[in-house]
């Protein structure tokens, strides 16, 4: 702990703190622009663990619980809906693949910024954050590599169709 304050004023800070890297990475980042997010980067492409999305299926049951995640979307007008598809056009679906990209570099970004906690927190507390920041990030992170993988293979398929007609 580098900074020291009461207990109030810590709990107050965490709150704001926590309050500012949400909306201060969700307005940064929704500046980017689309085709700043390669599906292709190592961070976004699908990993042979990931057994083309059966382990998000199986292992972590997310079709049971991802519905229940709120979309950014529901607060920025500006915002890519995520909850739904809504067409099944080939351009759609690669936005659709780009704008998860975004999303889960977002909360990647919000997860790693759990570290700062441990400047004015004891240690402890500044666990309690990290599993808070994991607790609110990780299902919106599995989230979005499900359904890109999923989102990858129906613009595959979609593709293929195309070049038929």
């Amino acid at each position: 702990m580098i900074i020291h304050l009461s207990t109030a004023w810590i709990l107050a800070l965490d709150f704001l703190v926590w309050l500012v890297i949400n909306l201060s990475v969700a307005g940064i980042v929704s500046r980017l622009k689309a085709k700043s997010f390669d599906p292709k980067y190592w961070l976004f492409k699908e990993r042979k663990w990931e057994k083309q999305a059966r382990l998000y299926e199986h292992s972590f049951k997310i079709n049971k619980w991802k519905g229940w995640l709120p979309d950014g979307a529901e607060v920025s007008r500006r915002a890519f809906k995520k909850k739904h598809l809504q067409t099944t056009k080939s351009a759609y679906i690669r936005l659709f693949i780009l704008e998860t990209c975004r999303a889960e570099i977002l909360h990647w970004i919000i997860f790693v910024f759990g570290l700062v906690f441990f400047a004015w927190n004891t240690w402890y507390v500044g666990i309690i954050m990290m599993v808070y920041a994991a607790i609110t990030n990780l299902p919106c992170i599995l989230a979005q590599r499900y359904n890109r993988i999923r989102l990858e293979r129906l613009l595959s398929t979609r593709q293929a169709l195309e070049k038929r007609d």
